[in-house]
């Protein structure tokens, strides 16, 4: 790309004397900032390695204050336990762009580095699952196929339960919340990936109920068949919206197979996941 372009032109000769035409690298660092408030931080950090002018602009306060969200004050004083002034803005994006664990490493929060958006991880760990006690039904196993290292696994059961709530000061914004899920258990052999689906069944008679409920009156419920065994599926449990930044926010979800007129199992449990809504399917990253 910096090919393409040059600080300034061949000379060219004009009465006899030679001059220089203008080029990337003299417009002004402030005029180049403006410019790339218009992109998003991925392309940004790109073109600061066009040229110098470019590399400065990139680096401008008010430019990375405009990705961040207007609450990031709040988010590095919880997160980052450090106060906003030690830091520049674009130190700040990139610090809130890494996740950052809570509650003991059970949660995760981080920026979505193309929408500036806060997302969520929480661990199995940290939800309430009924039996979870009880190894004839329940077991947490290893894996590195969860950024927490650990996942539920259901052997078999027949009520299916899981809940979980997260409370946080969430940007203004649409937010969506998925299950992340798999039928069947994963491991390596030989070096390859095998998942063993003995333990599968159940999840066909009925569908899994989603449900989603926040502390401000808004609630959803969904229903879905939970499908293709071997693979992680981002279950949508629904959306919710804030609409105040310095308001405390309280989420409480849940899913539910309670008919106990059969029996369901071979069901891992990774995590719940929050995004915000609109996020392509290969931005959903675990």
């Amino acid at each position: 790309m910096g090919g393409g372009f040059s600080s300034f032109a061949s000379g060219e000769e004009d009465g006899g004397a030679s001059r220089l035409k203008p080029g990337l690298g003299d417009i002004p660092e402030s005029c180049v900032a403006w410019v790339l408030m218009y992109l998003s931080p991925p392309e940004i950090c790109k073109l600061a390695r066009l040229n110098r002018a470019f590399h400065g602009a990139a680096s401008a306060d008010f430019l990375w204050e405009s990705k961040l969200p207007e609450n990031y004050r709040y988010l590095v004083e919880q997160l980052l336990d450090e106060s906003p002034e030690n830091f520049t803005k674009k130190e700040i994006f990139a610090r809130l762009s890494r996740r950052n664990p809570i509650d003991g490493g059970k949660k995760e929060i981080w920026l979505e580095k193309r929408t500036g958006g806060i997302c969520v991880s929480i661990s199995s760990k940290a939800m309430g699952i009924t039996g979870i006690d009880d190894r004839r039904y329940w077991n947490y196993i290893p894996t590195e196929e969860s950024r927490f290292q650990t996942v539920a696994y259901l052997q078999q059961t027949w009520w299916f339960e899981v809940d979980g709530e997260v409370g946080f000061h969430f940007p203004a914004g649409s937010y969506s919340l998925f299950f992340r899920l798999q039928l069947g258990r994963a491991s390596k052999r030989l070096g390859r990936r095998v998942c063993y689906t003995e333990h599968v069944h159940g999840w066909d008679i009925k569908p899994v109920c989603f449900r989603l409920s926040t502390s401000d009156g808004q609630h959803v419920e969904s229903h879905c068949y939970l499908e293709k065994p071997g693979n992680w599926i981002h279950y949508h449990a629904g959306d919710f919206v804030v609409e105040n930044s310095d308001a405390w926010t309280k989420l409480k979800f849940s899913m539910k197979q309670i008919d106990c007129t059969h029996t369901k199992g071979g069901l891992c449990v990774d995590s719940v996941v929050i995004y915000p809504s609109g996020l392509r399917e290969k931005e959903k990253l675990f």
